[in-house]
């Protein structure tokens, strides 16, 4: 009698459990629902208005699907602003800070990874607070260094502070990267004769390049879409990047030419997206890799 009671009990108590199981997923599914179409909606309103015409976007009764669509915005952008210049400047400064940044990152990354002591904990420390700066405080300094160096209005230096922008964060990224790498490996290298350097080529750095490409690629991703750092060193119209060159279509009294906007801005997602479609795999996988690794 008393094992049959006991039986009812566990049954009921797992059907209970099944049950809340159950809903508790399904909620997690709603909520992950309403995220992505939090996040979708601008986009896919972006896109709609680029190929809306003039008498559409006027409209008191808005659609989500164009009724006459239209390239008009498209060509009407292309002629009031610069953009393929502008897309080119943005490419020459996300590409260039990106090298840069991975080339510098890597040794230091391997060196926090593997040397225990005070100045891999001071380095590690600095890649912490370094990301609790907010960008307003960082741009005087910046700003005065780039002056004497003669390097405000230009490329050159606004390729400087995006490396030391990105630099941070590519640290943290390829740490965690290095220290999945097993210290084994190195160590067997090195009792068949392999050097440092030797170790570090043939061994290390093939273990390693799915984290660098990764690191390199969410740098330029993240230089792409920077506009704070571009607005305020970068003066002439010939020198702006993408992000700049869009609140061109901003009139002087915040009226917006809202249909080339749109076209335009459109434009300049396709890149990060397209790079982030890619790799998006990968940047995830490193993330993760220096949030656990010890």
């Amino acid at each position: 009698m008393t094992s049959r009671t006991s039986s009812t009990r566990s049954t009921s108590s797992t059907r209970s459990t099944g049950s809340t199981g159950s809903w508790g997923r399904a909620g997690q599914y709603l909520a992950l629902l309403g995220y992505l179409v939090f996040l979708a909606f601008p986009f896919l309103w972006l896109i709609s208005t680029a190929f809306k015409p003039a008498r559409e976007l006027g409209s008191l009764h808005p659609t989500w699907i164009p009724r006459h669509p239209t390239l008009d915005n498209f060509r009407q952008a292309f002629d009031e602003q610069p953009l393929l210049r502008a897309g080119l400047n943005s490419l020459v400064a996300a590409a260039s800070a990106a090298l840069i940044a991975v080339v510098v990152a890597t040794p230091m990354a391997y060196v926090m990874a593997r040397r225990r002591g005070r100045l891999a904990t001071a380095a590690t420390g600095w890649v912490v607070v370094s990301q609790a700066f907010p960008f307003v405080l960082l741009i005087i300094p910046l700003f005065l260094v780039l002056k004497s160096l003669h390097l405000i209005n230009s490329v050159a230096g606004l390729v400087m502070v995006y490396v030391v922008w990105s630099l941070p964060f590519a640290l943290w990224m390829l740490v965690g990267y290095v220290r999945a790498v097993p210290l084994e490996l190195e160590e067997a290298a090195a009792v068949d004769g392999a050097g440092r350097l030797r170790t570090l080529v043939s061994v290390t750095a093939p273990l390693l390049a799915p984290g660098i490409v990764a690191t390199g690629l969410f740098a330029f991703i993240t230089a792409w879409n920077e506009f704070f750092f571009a607005l305020v060193l970068l003066k002439t119209p010939e020198k702006q990047t993408l992000p700049v060159v869009l609140t061109h279509f901003l009139g002087a009294e915040g009226a917006a030419d809202l249909g080339p906007l749109a076209a335009a801005a459109f434009l300049a997602t396709l890149p990060s997206l397209a790079v982030f479609a890619v790799i998006q795999r990968r940047i995830t996988s490193g993330m993760l890799a220096g949030a656990v690794k010890s």
